[in-house]
């Protein structure tokens, strides 16, 4: 329970605010605030990072039916930048939930014969425990059911009421059910339906609509247009990536009407009725949308994670995000979100995944065949965010036996296989063979996989900050090709131990190629943390050598100290990824072998 009071309930919205009647709120004050928040944000960029904090959240996820293959690629690419902020010293908050209200899950819950809780509580843990066997790090997991959200969303929409931005009316027009959205006449084609009735259907989702006629509440959308535009254009990677920041300012030519935000309680029971007035419920994506402020603390302590917010979206409900949740924001007199990432989604056979065509991928039948790194690797490998990406099993196996067991696991068998490293020690550097100028054994080709490893981490770090995580992995896995090219070209296997000179040369290269694991482990932690550990651990490299400022990529060519220069390698605790099997996927569980790991 929140310790202040609701503020406004007794003025409910019953005593209607016509324009005409209240003073009116200046959605551009709200803004100018919003700027002057960004400018003091970006004033204090270079601080020191271990002071910074970083919010990001998911969607939250809507209950009507169990989770699936899109649901965990928000989840994994969220956990992924939360674990990337922490290697960076930032304080990073990561809030993933469920949204539980609206009429769907009414009907979904009749139809399943249990009152709408515990069917929410049912589903909802299914979303948890995907969650968790996935290793998504969240810090909150929130439901909309539950009473801190209430009293954030009673709280907002009182807000909201008091400046004049609510007002009761007569709304008449195109709503779906499926997809909880009002829609304009534009939005609205023709279609039949499976029995050959011509039925109304939104042309983006491709879901039945319904004309409705009734009266409840209003939200003033139509007085944000100019300076929603205001912001998308100030703010070009306020959506990210760039073709969605286009489609919504493309949305934003036309004009926007003003949003229903409450229904009649005869339609809908299952949510949270309008202070003030039990006859009307409040719309279900109002009260989602307000889950992000209720894990930031609203309305008593939201303010160090609210000014640091960013989401990650599907394109789906990008309009939701991008158009109606900043105009709320505005009305309310808060920050709007630093920034909303948006992705695609992910088809099986270029179709939609839906029940009806039984092409649903359900991530907690895969995650045992391929592994929890393995899924979550291929997803963010594989995950374009501005197109949609379509799933096999096959593409998950040929993925996942090239990369990570054969050309990553492959690298770190040889390097540390007893053949090559008897001694089991991270070897010594022989500036002697591998100098600063090409004077010793290293070719031209070594010199440029050096270039590209010491490049490695800024091109990581940059693509990781714009949520281009399947280009950090392709820029990785190409630095992998290269060390493994490197090895292959030497062969340090046909080296002479009894010469002096060969033994140096053959302990460069192991010192190399291991300093090039130990970059590679460290950048993947946000993306395969098992997988990491395990490369790491054998390296012999400390929990509390793996952040960010750790990655300092061969300093002994450099004339500098090695700190893992020396040192016991950690156990060996077997291969790094075991190889997959593709026959009969579903009767057959992946065999471990070292096939792929040998020279």
């Amino acid at each position: 329970m929140m310790a202040t009071p609701l503020l406004f309930v007794s003025r409910s919205c019953k005593a209607v605010h016509r324009l005409q009647q209240s003073p009116f709120f200046s959605p551009i004050s709200a803004l100018s605030r919003h700027r002057r928040v960004t400018v003091l944000r970006n004033s204090s960029t270079h601080s020191c990072e271990a002071d910074k904090s970083f919010y990001i959240t998911t969607p939250i996820f809507y209950v009507n039916a169990s989770p699936h293959l899109g649901h965990l690629y928000s989840a994994v690419t969220a956990d992924c930048v939360h674990r990337y902020k922490l290697l960076r010293g930032f304080n990073s908050k990561f809030a993933t939930g469920t949204d539980e209200h609206g009429l769907k899950i009414q009907q979904a819950a009749e139809a399943a014969g249990k009152d709408p809780l515990t069917f929410c509580t049912d589903v909802s843990e299914r979303f948890k425990h995907l969650f968790n066997s996935c290793n998504i790090s969240y810090t909150d997991y929130v439901r909309t059911t539950e009473q801190r959200h209430r009293q954030a969303v009673k709280h907002f929409w009182s807000v909201l009421c008091d400046k004049g931005l609510i007002y009761k009316g007569s709304y008449e027009g195109w709503y779906s059910t499926q997809d909880e959205s009002f829609l304009t006449p534009l939005q609205v084609g023709d279609a039949l339906d499976s029995s050959g009735q011509e039925i109304k259907v939104s042309l983006e989702s491709g879901h039945k609509v319904e004309w409705m006629k009734e009266e409840n509440y209003m939200f003033r959308l139509s007085a944000f247009r100019s300076q929603l535009l205001d912001w998308l254009r100030g703010n070009p990677r306020a959506v990210q990536p760039e073709p969605f920041h286009h489609a919504v300012l493309q949305w934003l030519q036309e004009d926007l009407p003003d949003l229903s935000v409450s229904r009649q309680r005869s339609r809908l029971q299952w949510g949270i009725p309008v202070p003030g007035d039990a006859e009307q419920i409040i719309y279900v994506w109002l009260d989602a949308l307000v889950n992000y402020l209720t894990v930031a603390g609203y309305p008593d302590k939201h303010d160090q994670w609210w000014n640091v917010a960013h989401h990650v979206v599907g394109k789906d409900i990008l309009k939701f995000h991008a158009i109606y949740w900043p105009a709320f924001l505005l009305g309310a007199g808060l920050p709007l979100p630093q920034a909303i990432y948006v992705h695609s989604h992910w088809t099986v056979g270029g179709k939609k995944m839906s029940k009806s065509l039984g092409n649903v991928v359900d991530p907690l039948e895969r995650s045992p065949m391929f592994t929890t790194d393995g899924m979550r690797y291929f997803l963010l490998r594989q995950g374009v965010p501005d197109s949609d990406c379509d799933y096999t099993d096959n593409k998950v196996i040929k993925l996942l036996n090239a990369e990570l067991s054969g050309s990553l696991g492959g690298l770190l068998n040889r390097c540390t296989a007893p053949a090559l490293n008897p001694a089991q020690v991270y070897p010594s550097f022989c500036p002697q063979s591998f100098p600063s100028k090409q004077e010793g054994r290293a070719v031209v080709e070594d010199y440029h996989m050096l270039d590209a490893v010491r490049n490695l981490p800024a091109v990581v770090e940059q693509h990781y900050e714009s949520m281009h995580v399947y280009k950090a992995l392709e820029a990785i896995a190409a630095c992998v090709r290269k060390t493994n090219g490197f090895v292959q070209r030497h062969a340090p296997w046909k080296l002479d131990r009894g010469d002096s000179e060969d033994q140096r040369w053959l302990d460069t290269i192991i010192h190399v190629s291991l300093e090039c694991l130990r970059i590679y482990g460290t950048l993947l932690q946000p993306i395969v943390p098992d997988i990491s550990n395990k490369l790491l651990s054998r390296l012999g490299v400390q929990p509390g050598e793996r952040s960010w400022p750790d990655v300092n990529f061969l300093p002994r060519y450099r004339g500098m100290d090695c700190p893992f220069e020396g040192r016991a390698l950690g156990s060996d605790s077997g291969v790094l990824f075991s190889r997959l099997e593709s026959p009969n996927l579903d009767k057959q569980k992946p065999k471990k072998t070292k096939t792929a790991n040998s020279k």
